[in-house]
């Protein structure tokens, strides 16, 4: 016999048996998350950012005309279609969680290649193009090593890893001078893993380096790949461009928004694929859960009710289109 404490903080007798510690130790049944309804809370699409317009205009393109190109592709790939249900089920998600990710980065970042083995040919170039994570001659391996990432050592799970050496990017280095470097004022993921110019994402995913070496523990667990090695970034960009194997790292994006805000924000977003994509679209996810969490409690402080999520441009697209996304799967 030992000692234990209940979820309330008070000591009590910890038994070996299962009946007496449910008598002396009682648990104290977890909150309900406050599942978020489908459909979006604006009536109208919120502002698109002028850096997507600027984009889309340098393509002599439209939005709409991106989005048609990504529904026709959908439409006229069964095995992508096949490809996205069964990972989708394999992380226990809707499918249209993966589909609107797909959908918003090509409609507002991204052209979509017309055919899928455009994909594959890309994922080869780059294994072969000699990259390297790096900024101003110092290798990322040599860089996490500085005593500033101390308190991430620890550490074993490659999300909880990278995001507290993400955080100590941010408080430590962004923007900041140090041993004589001048570091960047911008993400972590823009200095050191994207070679060819800040802001590029790869892939049919859309996914940047860094996201991708944060997923690979869940990836690894839960469809048997291989990790994925920050010393290796022909490996990591091949994953990441390469259909077979970025969906994976697309699905475990959306399954760590959804934990972060079921467990931080206590809210269930389950069942509304435009807010995981307005995540999937604007990151940290946990940093997000955690200052909605603190708007309701201020909220609630003030007698008012909680403010449940909301979704941005790109997320309302993709519920205002469910209905016609959830039809080309029906098929």
């Amino acid at each position: 016999m030992g000692f234990g404490i209940s979820p309330s903080g008070s000591f009590c007798l910890a038994s070996a048996f299962t009946a007496m510690l449910a008598v002396l130790c009682p648990v104290e049944p977890a909150l309900a998350a406050t599942k978020v309804p489908p459909g979006n809370r604006n009536i109208e699409q919120p502002a698109i950012p002028g850096a997507s317009a600027r984009r889309t205009k340098a393509l002599k393109t439209t939005y709409d005309a991106k989005y048609n190109k990504v529904i026709e592709l959908l439409k006229r790939d069964a095995r992508l279609r096949r490809k996205i249900t069964a990972t989708a089920k394999s992380y226990k998600i809707d499918p249209m969680h993966i589909v609107g990710a797909i959908v918003g980065e090509h409609t507002y970042n991204v052209d979509a290649y017309d055919r899928l083995q455009t994909y594959y040919v890309k994922a080869i170039a780059y294994v072969n193009s000699g990259l390297e994570f790096e900024f101003e001659g110092e290798d990322i391996d040599k860089f996490i090593q500085r005593e500033e990432f101390e308190p991430c050592v620890e550490l074993t799970d490659s999300y909880d890893l990278w995001i507290c050496r993400e955080r100590i990017w941010n408080t430590k280095f962004k923007g900041r001078s140090v041993d004589d470097v001048d570091y960047p004022n911008d993400r972590f993921s823009a200095v050191f893993f994207q070679p060819f110019y800040a802001g590029q994402t790869f892939g049919i995913g859309q996914l940047n380096p860094l996201t991708a070496l944060q997923m690979s523990d869940l990836v690894s667990k839960t469809s048997r790949m291989a990790k994925l090695n920050h010393r290796n970034p022909g490996q990591v960009y091949k994953t990441i461009m390469d259909p077979d194997l970025t969906l994976p790292y697309v699905a475990a994006t959306i399954v760590k928004s959804i934990e972060a805000y079921r467990e931080i924000a206590g809210f269930d977003i389950a069942g509304n694929p435009g807010i995981t994509s307005t995540l999937y679209n604007l990151g940290d996810p946990e940093a997000r859960a955690r200052s909605l969490k603190l708007e309701n409690l201020e909220r609630a402080a003030r007698g008012k009710a909680p403010r449940l999520p909301q979704e941005n441009y790109y997320g309302w697209l993709v519920n205002d289109r469910q209905t016609e996304l959830e039809a080309i799967f029906a098929n």
